[in-house]
């Protein structure tokens, strides 16, 4: 969700009342939940004249919906595959069409990833792998760097190993955690797991923790370990973009955001991101990053991970491409 997006839905699910709005609420992912939850508990003063041209917007996008889909399992798979892309909406079709049972994963999605950890921390790394696998990469990312560097490793060699789950293997899941998913035989293989993800996640966890875990899988399998590392996308991998790419990027993010992670980017990437500003702008930011004093590298790398973060969304609605030629690195 849009910044403006987020406020609006805030705005609109005030004027509902508290009933009405906590059903709205049970539909939502985890993350919509707090990102709205936290937008809500920081509004105040909204006009009479806001609140009406929120209700008029909501009113006049449900008119142009259509309720009639005659067709209603196509209409799923179209409505799932444009907006989490193939990968992603393959599972939740399989689960929603053929009634699978997510509770228990699903209730990990709530928790934080030090709980996470705690209640998983005894399990075997095969186990734990098969789990994690089915969380966002960046909560997967905070769960794994409150494991021991051992676990760490071993786990996600599984990951990057990890060609898809069984039903059979996903019911033994049960045992471990509540009912992670209740399946039969013609639940197919999922697709998660491999390459892609295990560099995703290993984007997130930093630099601190990313060379320890390559150095590792490399050890095992110097291939593998290379096909994760050109996978992975970095913040100076942003010299990739062209400018068009680059000024969407801008559009999202915060100026604070933008001048810490620049503290941490080599000069020939703070040129290429400041060309795509304004000339009013560019001065700007050149001003406060010579007035920054000295930024901690985990907070430097934190705000460029949002930025990352924006990066990979973009690329998935197939807004920017990274690169360019036939060979693209989709994030």
């Amino acid at each position: 969700m849009e910044e403006d997006g987020v406020q609006d839905a805030a705005i609109f699910l005030m004027s509902l009342g508290e009933e009405e709005a906590a059903e709205v609420f049970k539909h939502l992912s985890p993350k919509e939940v707090q990102k709205l939850g936290e937008t809500i508990a920081r509004t105040r003063g909204i006009t009479h004249e806001r609140v009406e041209e929120v209700i008029l917007k909501f009113t006049n996008q449900a008119k142009s919906q259509s309720l009639l889909v005659t067709d209603t399992d196509n209409y799923v798979r179209a409505v799932l595959k444009r907006a989490l892309g193939d990968d992603k909406a393959s599972l939740l079709i399989d689960r929603i069409l053929q009634g699978g049972d997510v509770s228990g994963i699903e209730s990990l999605k709530w928790m934080d990833p030090l709980s996470v950890a705690e209640l998983l921390r005894n399990e075997h790394p095969q186990i734990l792998a098969a789990i994690l696998v089915h969380l966002d990469f960046d909560q997967t990312a905070g769960v794994l760097k409150n494991f021991t560097e051992r676990t760490r490793n071993e786990v996600m060699l599984r990951i990057a190993t990890l060609e898809g789950i069984q039903p059979l293997a996903l019911k033994d899941l049960n045992e471990v955690l509540y009912k992670v998913l209740a399946g039969g035989d013609k639940i197919r293989k999922t697709s998660l797991g491999g390459v892609k993800a295990a560099a995703e996640i290993i984007n997130l966890m930093g630099s601190a923790v990313e060379t320890g875990v390559i150095e590792s899988i490399r050890e095992h399998d110097p291939d593998l370990a290379q096909k994760i590392m050109d996978k992975m996308f970095t913040f100076e991998d942003l010299l990739k973009l062209d400018g068009k790419s680059v000024q969407m990027v801008l559009k999202e993010v915060a100026s604070e955001t933008l001048v810490l992670s620049l503290k941490g980017a080599s000069q020939e990437l703070r040129e290429l991101i400041l060309s795509n500003m304004s000339s009013r702008a560019a001065d700007s930011m050149r001003e406060d990053l010579e007035s920054r004093g000295p930024v901690r590298l985990s907070e430097v790398e934190a705000q460029q991970k949002e930025i990352l973060k924006i990066v990979r969304r973009l690329t998935d609605e197939g807004q920017i491409v990274i690169g360019g030629g036939g060979d693209d690195q989709m994030v």
